[in-house]
């Protein structure tokens, strides 16, 4: 647990693959594309993070300065959230693939 977040961490936590839709995570992550998340990884700075958090569920990297958390979209026309209320971390996104194999990348 963290001070406003909740990180759940689970040994026998499978990963699961989803289905990027939109455009905020771009020019990295294309509508489309296919993440397989981690849910027993704890997310470190700059991580790829599924989160739920204002009762919403999200795909954002997860950003820590001076002891603040911030969820931030690739796409700058989306702006960075502050975690100032309680959020819990669904996984850590380890892989993008997609149709073609040479787009695909690891990310752990």
């Amino acid at each position: 647990n963290q001070e406003h977040g909740e990180i759940r961490s689970c040994a026998d936590a499978e990963p699961y693959a989803l289905r990027v839709i939109g455009d905020s995570m771009e020019p990295e992550f294309l509508d489309g594309h296919i993440l397989i998340v981690d849910p027993a990884m704890s997310p470190e700075h700059g991580a790829y993070v599924i989160i739920d958090y204002q009762g919403e569920t999200t795909f954002r990297q997860f950003i820590i300065e001076d002891g603040r958390k911030f969820l931030r979209a690739l796409n700058e026309t989306y702006p960075a959230v502050e975690l100032v209320e309680r959020y819990t971390v669904r996984g850590v996104v380890v892989q993008r693939a997609s149709r073609r194999r040479k787009d695909h990348k690891h990310y752990y």
